[in-house]
């Protein structure tokens, strides 16, 4: 039974030191008996207490990790039904579907694009990265050969995918040390697919045709001592899934239900013929709410939406989208290009790069971490001032791939250019406009 908040409370240490993000020791135990924290924010706790702590703290829907390393996927974890209540923790898994009965050049064609198909945005890498291998034929020794030429095209996660235990383990044992996802333990094969989790220590998804017996299947796979489970609630109607979600994540979190707290896989692929529909579907079980998403395949025009949609419902509302601190070279710029700099909320940087782009001006571009707070904002809250700006463009590095000491600065802290030329001494500062739109004209006139 779950602790309330103030028998959690007695069981931490009372220290108050907010390093936990919470104020106080008991706001902390009231979010935990909500579900609304991880006990691994307090770093002050007792191994006694984290064991008689551990149903409580564990979040209503736990995490599964897929994978090994740095590339392991994390999905699950979830706290809230809506991000405005706090955020989304981990965004979806997004896998390209391959099948044991496709030609070789289909086959490794798909993937290529599970491997390569990556997008630079805000100073981060998009991508999908994982692959879900199904047994078309239920020929164990062939699907063994497709899993095996998974693994060996790269560090990709993998979803195993069989009703057949004898096709799955010899899928299983290809690859064991990648730790895949079993897909599905039902009710005809749960006890051999429990076993074989079990022996590999990897994660299983069960599949059922309903809630209840959805629920009594992981029961009887948590009761063989199961924990990294993943669900498929069966439907295939796009309604019907979408309802499916809905009930499946509310019985977590609201009726702290645990037999269906865990995260959920749907296929997309298997809800339509047509990829833009499927890419549409896709999008809303990105919103809500699916732990993995299978697609018939990855087709850059509809794949890049849909991560960048990913990429903004699972970013943390409480936190502008910033962009990377560095230097960002854009029109191939050399030794005698301006040199700008800016802050870091996203869309500060990308009106200001794009405009560089359309002048066409090889330029140097220094964003300079403000917390993700644009330039006027940041500069009112004193995190874009002249003692900050200068200091930190010195020890860039940009002096090493520039000739001139010369740097244009935003017209909205043009009150900070004669600070900055007495932070950076011999530097030339220059006012820019104070509208990104006006930027190409001065970038023309420029001259080191």
């Amino acid at each position: 039974m779950a602790l309330t908040g103030i028998e959690i409370f007695k069981l931490l240490p009372k220290t108050n030191c907010s390093k936990c993000g919470v104020p106080t020791c008991l706001a902390f135990a009231m979010a935990l008996a909500a579900g609304k924290a991880e006990l691994s924010k307090c770093p002050d706790v007792s191994e006694d207490a984290k064991s008689k702590l551990s149903e409580a703290a564990a979040p209503p829907i736990l995490p599964v990790i897929i994978g090994t390393g740095d590339t392991a996927l994390k999905i699950g974890g979830e706290t809230v039904m809506f991000r405005h209540e706090k955020r989304f923790e981990n965004p979806p898994g997004i896998a390209i579907l391959i099948s044991d009965n496709m030609a070789d050049t289909e086959v490794d064609a798909r993937l290529k694009k599970a491997k390569d198909l990556a997008y630079e945005r805000v100073g981060l890498t998009l991508r999908a990265n994982l692959v879900a291998l199904k047994s078309e034929m239920g020929d164990a020794a062939k699907f063994a050969a497709l899993v095996g030429k998974a693994k060996a095209s790269g560090d990709v996660n993998i979803i195993l995918m069989s009703d057949k235990a004898d096709v799955l383990a010899a899928g299983a044992k290809a690859c064991a040390d990648r730790k895949p996802l079993l897909y599905t333990a039902t009710k005809d094969n749960v006890d051999a697919v429990a076993a074989l989790a079990k022996e590999i220590g990897c994660p299983v998804a069960a599949k059922a045709a309903g809630m209840e017996e959805l629920a009594a299947l992981t029961e009887k796979l948590a009761a063989a001592g199961l924990k990294n489970i993943v669900i498929d609630s069966g439907s295939r109607a796009v309604r019907q899934a979408l309802e499916d979600q809905i009930i499946i994540r509310s019985a977590a979190l609201n009726k702290k239900f645990r037999p269906l707290g865990y995260p959920t896989i749907v296929f997309p692929a298997e809800m339509t013929s047509n990829p833009m529909k499927e890419a549409m579907i896709a999008a809303m079980f990105v919103a809500k709410y699916a732990g993995i998403i299978v697609l018939s395949d990855f087709k850059g025009e509809s794949l890049f939406p849909l991560l960048v949609a990913r990429l903004n419902i699972y970013t943390d509302p409480q936190r502008p989208m910033a962009t990377k601190q560095g230097i960002y070279e854009i029109n191939n710029p050399t030794e005698n290009s301006p040199l700008m700099v800016t802050s870091n909320f996203s869309l500060t940087y990308f009106i200001v790069s794009g405009e560089i782009e359309n002048s066409k001006v090889p330029s140097w571009l220094y964003i300079k971490d403000t917390e993700g707070l644009s330039v006027m904002t940041s500069w009112a809250a004193g995190k874009f001032s002249a003692d900050i700006i200068g200091p930190a463009i010195l020890k860039s590095g940009i002096t090493d791939k520039i000739k001139h000491r010369k740097l244009i600065i935003p017209g909205y802290i043009a009150a900070e250019s004669g600070g900055l030329e007495e932070e950076m001494k011999g530097w030339e500062i220059q006012v820019g406009p104070r509208d990104a739109a006006n930027l190409a004209p001065v970038l023309k006139a420029w001259k080191p």
